[in-house]
């Protein structure tokens, strides 16, 4: 299993508290924010950053409006929605908006620290494609 940093939003402050904690121990590096303003904040803050656990429904933004955001302005980093008041519908808005994956609350720390490592992993592999694009482009530049 490798590191992983990790954003996790939500706006039940125990919530993320206790969730981060027990990620914590599983060798992740964890930031936390409270709403959707704070989340991209945080992202533009810590570009390390390379998943985020996503609540669907907060106050302000809701989690598919800061979806879309993360997508827009970080869209290398993978997100993984979770609420618990999940409906089909809204599990394919979130997947149709980039979403790596769904996951109901409360969820199995282990699965969710799987479905993290998991994509982490994907993360990296984009990373690995946008260097080697700018390393394309400049040499391409250079001839």
């Amino acid at each position: 299993m490798m590191d992983a940093t990790i954003l996790f939003v939500d706006d039940e402050v125990g919530f993320v508290d206790a969730m981060s904690k027990r990620l914590a121990r599983r060798n992740m590096k964890i930031h936390t924010a409270h709403d959707g303003e704070q989340a991209m904040k945080s992202l533009a803050e810590n570009p390390g950053i390379e998943v985020v656990i996503l609540d669907m429904k907060m106050p302000g933004k809701d989690g598919l409006e800061v979806l879309r955001d993360i997508k827009r302005d970080h869209p290398i980093v993978e997100v993984i929605m979770l609420t618990g008041h999940a409906t089909v519908e809204s599990a394919i808005e979130g997947m149709q908006n980039g979403a790596f994956d769904y996951l109901m609350k409360p969820c199995n720390i282990d699965d969710l620290a799987e479905k993290i490592w998991m994509a982490a992993k994907v993360y990296h592999e984009h990373e690995d494609e946008e260097v080697k694009s700018r390393i394309d482009d400049i040499t391409h530049r250079m001839a």
